[in-house]
């Protein structure tokens, strides 16, 4: 097992691995920029070193900053966390050449699944359905054009180094299609160093579901079912349960052995989520691997009884899966709301500032992941989410029913937040009967500003 690690993210998921890591008994650094200094992260680390001002790409992003820190302060290894360098195989080359762990996969298996046209070649190879689409990027506007009218309106034009939403753009005809490709281009360029772009069909109201990943050193992978993942808005989610309502037991199984293929495919380690987009007749397609932890890998977590970052650095550390697939059992049902420093609704933008109170909930099945705490200031040069409600229910009309409870608790002021909308949504109709896509929310905000209006 290692002895000190580095972690290579802020905020809330930094705050996690630190938890994991005290209770492996490993030495934390934290780092942090000069917005963050008050962040519980850095707080809660044995060690916390400053990599650069506030913007991220001074700070987060500085490779060389980063490196410095672990090798000055003695780090045998380094966690990514879910942002920043996470998934950027270059960082992870770098940190094996200064003999330093990357906790995550190989820089190959990053640099193969970041391309988003290449891992669906790979997939597709591996008999994992995937979206009618280009055969790689598409290079110029002519061949766009052709690829477009073969595949059928409407299309996606998606950037091939994407994540977060960045170098999405929907073209529902050949009028709208130049200009999607454009800004798309333009938008990916700015987002990943990396204009290429490429084309799917578009899925018209697919819900969104992932499959969580555990692969070892030996060649042994594992999934731990599905998230559902369709509560977004503008490409980032807002809502996420495990496992889906939609999802049985074939189905589940079925989607559960086409990740396993596509990972054995690049044989993966570490944590990882094949992410695959579901029709309304069952038939399911994918659309990426994320090489990182996730997000919302605490409902995972609550329903399978398996600590994932845990995971990730015994795996690093040469361990082997302790379990096979047929010991992995689930148990209930769970629910994340990501509260965001931002109201959900028409025209809205992140409220960063200080929050003067704070009263989070508590009680059986409930869990809540920040770094914030009444008297912090949220900067305004990150992303706006800064912290998770997670609860546990024996099924899914119990976590709902705990949810609404810890979401009524949950008390935030002095800036705008996510939790109406949570409140919101877990009591409407459509959600609690497990329908709805991932163009519900975008549609509620459409009816909402329409009834607002009259």
């Amino acid at each position: 097992m290692v002895r000190r690690i580095l972690i290579a993210d802020r905020g809330e998921i930094a705050l996690r691995i630190i938890r994991a890591c005290h209770e492996l008994n490993i030495e934390t650094i934290a780092v942090y920029s000069e917005a963050d200094k008050n962040s519980l992260h850095v707080k809660y680390a044995d060690k916390a070193v400053c990599v650069g001002p506030s913007p991220s790409n001074l700070s987060y992003l500085s490779i060389q900053n980063v490196l410095s820190a672990a090798l000055l302060h003695g780090a045998d290894a380094i966690h990514p966390g879910y942002g920043y360098l996470s998934e950027r195989s270059m960082f992870a080359e770098m940190c094996e050449a200064h003999n330093l762990l990357f906790i995550g996969p190989t820089p190959e298996q990053i640099e193969l699944m970041g391309d988003k046209a290449a891992a669906k070649i790979i997939m597709a190879a591996a008999g994992v359905s995937v979206i009618p689409g280009s055969d790689g990027p598409v290079l110029d506007e002519t061949t766009l054009v052709q690829t477009a009218e073969e595949i059928g309106y409407p299309v996606i034009v998606k950037a091939v180094a994407g994540g977060g939403g960045k170098g999405i753009r929907l073209a529902p005809n050949r009028e709208e299609l130049l200009s999607a490709y454009r800004t798309a281009k333009t938008e990916a360029a700015a987002a990943f160093n990396n204009d290429s772009i490429y084309l799917e069909k578009y899925i018209e109201s697919p819900r969104h579901i992932e499959v969580q990943l555990l692969g070892d050193n030996y060649g042994n992978v594992v999934h731990l079912g599905e998230r559902e993942c369709s509560l977004q808005r503008r490409h980032q989610k807002l809502i996420e349960e495990c496992p889906s309502p939609v999802v049985n037991d074939e189905l589940r199984a079925k989607m559960g052995r086409a990740a396993v293929r596509g990972a054995q495919a690049v044989q993966y380690r570490s944590a990882g989520t094949m992410e695959f987009l579901l029709d309304s007749s069952g038939n399911f397609y994918f659309m990426e691997m994320n090489t990182r932890i996730q997000v919302e890998h605490p409902i995972t977590e609550m329903v399978y009884g398996i600590d994932l970052i845990k995971e990730q650095i015994r795996i690093a550390s040469g361990d082997a899966l302790g379990y096979t697939q047929e010991g992995i059992i689930p148990y209930g049902h769970a629910i994340e709301c990501r509260i965001n420093a931002e109201a959900v609704r028409e025209g809205s933008k992140p409220s960063p500032g200080k929050i003067w109170r704070l009263h989070v909930p508590g009680g059986h099945g409930v869990r809540w992941d920040s770094h914030v705490y009444a008297g912090y200031v949220i900067p305004p040069y990150y992303d706006s989410m800064f912290g998770k409600l997670v609860v546990w229910g024996t099924d899914r009309e119990e976590a709902i029913e705990r949810m609404s409870r810890a979401l009524r608790e949950l008390v935030v002021e002095g800036i705008e937040t996510s939790i109406p909308f949570h409140r919101e949504i877990l009591n409407h109709e459509q959600y609690r009967k497990g329908n709805f896509t991932t163009s519900f929310v975008e549609d509620w905000l459409v009816r909402s500003k329409l009834s607002s209006e009259v």
